[in-house]
């Protein structure tokens, strides 16, 4: 099956140019979900460990509920993490979220009315302000942040993939 996946993608490449087809998902041992895959903080504080279980040694503690993490790897309860400086390690399932956030990655981005910049702007948000996700097209999400809802474009935000649909 893996060979005739593989075939199917390569054909795709040579019609589409796309590569992300030809990519098999990797799929976590615990959960069977995607890997890498995007979730928040549950809680307000969660230690990050530098190994899967509560022996190993506190490297990070993560402050901030809802905060984007990119999950990469999977061991039991245990969660491999790692934020948008890429600094993580291993986190209990039980204070992370399915929740989606992004956090703004440039100095100020527009929520816009519509997925279109020429579209009224409702709200400005700052470097650093975390939103959630509403629903994401494929260049455009729809977030909620302070009372506010409107679009931003991807490319300012961390945590979610670039052609990723959300609904």
């Amino acid at each position: 099956m893996k060979r005739f996946s593989a075939l199917i993608g390569a054909a795709l490449i040579a019609v589409l140019g796309c590569p992300a087809f030809a990519q098999e998902t990797e799929r976590g041992p615990v959960t069977n979900l995607p890997l890498p895959r995007f979730v928040s903080m549950k809680a307000a504080e969660g230690n990050v460990r530098r190994g899967p279980s509560l022996t190993h040694r506190i490297d990070w503690v993560f402050k901030r509920r809802d905060l984007p993490l990119e999950i990469t790897a999977e061991h039991g309860h245990w969660r491999r993490v790692r934020d948008r400086d890429g600094q993580g390690g291993w986190i209990h399932y039980s204070l992370l979220s399915g929740t989606r956030t992004v956090i703004v990655e440039d100095e100020l981005i527009d929520l816009h009315s519509k997925p279109d910049p020429d579209s009224m702007t409702i709200a400005q948000l700052e470097m650093g302000v975390v939103a959630r996700i509403d629903e994401c097209a494929l260049d455009w999400c729809r977030l909620m942040a302070g009372g506010y809802r409107g679009w931003a474009r991807k490319t300012a935000l961390w945590g979610v993939e670039p052609g990723e649909i959300l609904e």
